[in-house]
């Protein structure tokens, strides 16, 4: 077997975790074999190590496969109980070390400062001071829960050593990038704040150094789809072609899931549209036992990919009203973009975080946590909106989020050409 001539490795949270940021990496992943990548890896985690995190999964029997040339890696920990967190990355970076080591140009990219950008900050010095001179490129993306949860935690509970050391683990890497322009300024925001208790200069070179990149989207996975594949998914369902609002995203309070379900009470079209619930997270339980007395509200926790566009083109409108909680804000708002393509029902949401810049001016928008202004939205899109207004919604949204097509993206983040 030859030997790759250029290597491409993203340390990420990867499928079957639904998580906005494991389509990412898989996006990249395949625009890499057309980019003149020859050996693409996805480095993450066991299974059984997600599971137990009791993070949110896909169902594992229906995940979709990589194209040949992509390789997930799952290595296992290194050590026993007595290192409880590092066994993980131990298994992580040891594997890094050993693609390091071979004589292959490399582009490392993280999403996830913590803890995928350490793994490879650590694995590119060990291999260093092991004596091997590695032709290697690192890039570390900041996600959206990387401000607002960790380095924003580190802010609220006078953590500023843990800051420092988020900081240092960012700015360390080849090129910094952003998830969209508002974590951009919270980056540098929280910089500031650092700089001013610790007398460190972080913010001059975020403010020099940190560019935008936002998430790298199929398209073609959205467009196109025909009238009888959407009816036929629906039919599978139960649901009929603008019969439904949906809400389809990871099932959690900073979602907007429990707004929504109240707000749905008090809508006037409820007698013409069911609600929807499509996805899992840490509320489904939760909002299933609010709903358990409304037969109009419909829970799906097996969507898979193949369906999800199917599900947004049919409906007839799509509610994501996201709202900012302490250890979560909505930094982009892939699932937004990705409705935007697929068509259907107008988009109904919030500008809470970086959400217009996912959505543009093609939204209806509500203030966040406005029950009473969510369901006027709903009734107004569903019952008022003549079919000429939601088709101009409808075109306006698909232009503005063709701009995050994957390989767009991919052609920015890594400065390449198409073949």
């Amino acid at each position: 077997m030859s030997r790759p001539t250029r290597r491409l490795v993203i340390a990420v949270r990867a499928d079957p975790v639904i998580c906005g940021h494991s389509g990412e990496a898989r996006n990249l992943a395949e625009v890499a074999l057309t980019r003149g990548f020859d050996d693409v890896r996805l480095l993450t985690w066991p299974i059984p190590a997600l599971q137990a995190a009791g993070l949110p999964l896909k169902p594992l029997d229906r995940l979709l496969p990589y194209s040949p040339g992509i390789t997930v890696e799952r290595p296992e920990a290194v050590g026993d109980y007595r290192v409880p967190d590092g066994r993980h990355l131990a298994g992580l970076t040891g594997r890094l070390v050993e693609l390091l080591s071979e004589d292959v140009p490399t582009v490392c990219l993280s999403m996830y400062l913590v803890p995928h950008t350490q793994v490879i900050n650590d694995a590119v010095t060990a291999v260093r001071a092991a004596g091997f001179s590695p032709e290697v490129h690192t890039i570390a993306k900041a996600v959206g829960s990387d401000v607002t949860n960790v380095i924003k935690s580190c802010l609220r509970e006078g953590r500023f050593g843990a800051a420092m050391v988020l900081f240092t683990t960012f700015l360390a890497s080849d090129e910094v990038v952003a998830v969209s322009e508002y974590t951009r300024d919270e980056i540098i925001a929280s910089a500031v704040e650092v700089d001013e208790h610790c007398g460190t200069s972080f913010a001059v070179q975020c403010r020099e150094r940190v560019t935008v990149s936002y998430p790298p989207i199929d398209a073609s996975a959205f467009l196109g789809l025909t009238a009888d594949a959407v009816d036929g998914a629906l039919a599978r369902r139960g649901l009929e072609r603008d019969k439904y609002v949906l809400f389809l995203s990871r099932v959690a309070r900073a979602k907007g899931i429990y707004d929504l379900v109240i707000a749905y009470g008090q809508m006037r079209c409820r007698d013409d549209v069911k609600l929807v619930v499509a996805g899992t997270g840490p509320a489904l339980e939760h909002v299933r036992a609010m709903a358990k007395e409304d037969d109009r509200i419909i829970f799906l926790d097996d969507v898979d990919d193949d369906e999800k566009p199917l599900l947004m083109a049919g409906c007839a409108a799509y509610a994501l009203p996201t709202k900012p909680e302490p250890d979560f804000v909505e930094t982009f708002g892939i699932a937004l973009a990705e409705k935007a393509l697929a068509g259907g029902g107008p988009i109904i949401t919030t500008t809470t975080g970086g959400v217009l810049e996912a959505v543009g001016d093609a939204a209806v928008i509500v203030e966040a946590g406005d029950i009473h202004a969510l369901a006027d939205a709903v009734d107004r899109v569903v019952l008022d909106m003549s079919p000429a207004d939601r088709r101009d919604l409808e075109v306006r949204a698909r232009e503005h989020a063709m701009q995050f097509d994957r390989g767009a993206v991919f052609d920015g983040l890594l400065n390449v050409k198409p073949d």
